[in-house]
């Protein structure tokens, strides 16, 4: 159904939030985004000799206690802190001030805030303390710390916010999960704003080691800054990163009201399923191709009406070739006209927060006038990856609609539909 011409039921987007392996903030994450800056290296969160892959796109010089104070920051998670501080600066950009607000107010204000893993260095710390140390000297606050509802509940408390709290769990599609969540509680007319997104912070050692033997990670450790290259044909894998990307949804009426800058609107999304394989993609993209489908029906927009795909370009061998063949069912023709773009050939694999990064580009794209680029798409991997994927250097363009992509272990797969705002 195309989406409601009811300002109350429109949803909109006035605040972002980063923080990513090329900037703690907003502003810094979107300049090297269209520079094409690149966040890879050598892995520095623990000592990876003897591991096959040494390299990940970290966080650098990120300090929590911007979000929170130090004796909270030490009681929870890496994923907790990034959430917090994205948020903070999301609510902040959207001009928001909840502290002088009734508590009637707050009842209407949601959080849909989702991750992969959530909080799963507390198991491994705590078991090396259990093991080490004995039960007594346990944290009281690793169960806390660990759950993956937690980031969004840290962010409700913290502002005071009494609405909805979500946290959904999907692998690599989670955070574009969120925004279809924002986007019904607005249109249902249950909220007037939703603070959207996601959050990770995987880079343990035992995620290094599973994912390096399952043959998914980039091995290019003495070249880090080219391991992720979406659509390549010598792509050999992700580049493991960690980060969060929140936006701010609002009622367009409730943003209007206000006055405040309205960056996109949100106008449809969808998910569904491959029942496939607990980890490889349904080799024709099928699934991939009925969720952009039907995100666009709900959005009541064309194929040909959208100018930006945000894909989810992992650069693994079998996701690269299997999403351009979904990119081609879903769009015909047009899959040929548009432009296509991967932000983790710079930020790397977010896993939980991908997605919300992907609607900090495709947001960006549409306020900024600028496409981000693939980077390190030197050489296509014809004939299979023949599409416009904006290779290296970014793009000026006007871009009113644009999607993102989102699909995850387990044959999940999430869209999202944003077009420029019109009155």
């Amino acid at each position: 159904m195309p989406p409601s011409h009811d300002p109350s039921r429109r949803a909109v987007v006035t605040g972002l939030g980063a923080v990513t392996p090329i900037g703690n903030d907003y502003p810094t994450f979107w300049r090297n985004l269209v520079a094409g800056v690149n966040g890879g290296g050598p892995i520095t969160s623990f000592d990876a000799a003897g591991f096959d892959v040494r390299i990940a796109a970290e966080v650098k010089g990120f300090d929590p206690t911007i979000a929170m104070d130090r004796k909270m920051a030490r009681r929870m998670s890496r994923f907790i802190h990034f959430a917090a501080a994205a948020a903070r600066e999301a609510i902040d950009d959207a001009g928001l001030d909840f502290s002088g607000w009734s508590p009637e107010r707050r009842d209407r204000v949601g959080v849909a805030v989702n991750t992969g893993g959530g909080g799963i260095e507390q198991v491994v710390d705590g078991t090396h303390t259990l093991e080490t140390r004995g039960p007594g000297q346990v944290s009281p606050f690793a169960i806390p710390a660990l759950s993956g509802s937690m980031a969004a509940c840290h962010v409700s408390m913290v502002n005071g916010l009494t609405g909805p709290v979500i946290t959904q769990v999907a692998a690599c599609a989670s955070s574009v999960i969120a925004f279809l969540d924002g986007l019904r509680l607005i249109q249902s007319g249950e909220c007037d704003v939703v603070v959207v997104g996601g959050t990770e912070a995987p880079l343990l050692p035992i995620a290094f080691a599973a994912l390096g033997n399952m043959g998914a990670l980039s091995k290019r450790n003495d070249d880090p800054e080219h391991a992720s290259r979406p659509f390549d044909r010598d792509r050999d894998g992700f580049l493991f990163g960690e980060g969060a990307a929140v936006l701010i949804l609002e009622s367009a009426q409730h943003a209007t009201d206000r006055g405040a800058t309205i960056r996109a609107e949100l106008i449809g999304a969808a998910l569904t399923a491959d029942a496939f394989h607990i980890s490889a993609p349904e080799p024709t993209g099928r699934g991939a191709a009925r969720a952009m489908t039907r995100a666009m029906a709900d959005a009541g927009v064309a194929p040909d009406e959208v100018d930006y795909i945000v894909a989810h370009g992992t650069s693994t061998p079998l996701n690269d070739v299997t999403e351009t063949r979904a990119i081609k069912t879903a769009f015909g023709g047009h899959a040929h006209r548009v432009a296509i773009s991967s932000p983790k050939s710079m930020v790397g694999h977010m896993l939980g927060a991908a997605g919300a990064v992907s609607g900090l580009a495709a947001v960006s794209a549409m306020h900024e006038g600028a496409i981000p680029p693939t980077a390190n798409l030197d050489n296509p991997d014809l004939p299979e990856c023949n599409l416009d994927y904006v290779p290296r250097v970014a793009r000026p363009a006007r871009v009113d609609t644009a999607i993102i992509n989102g699909f995850g272990f387990g044959g999940q797969n999430a869209v999202a539909v944003f077009r420029r705002f019109q009155v």
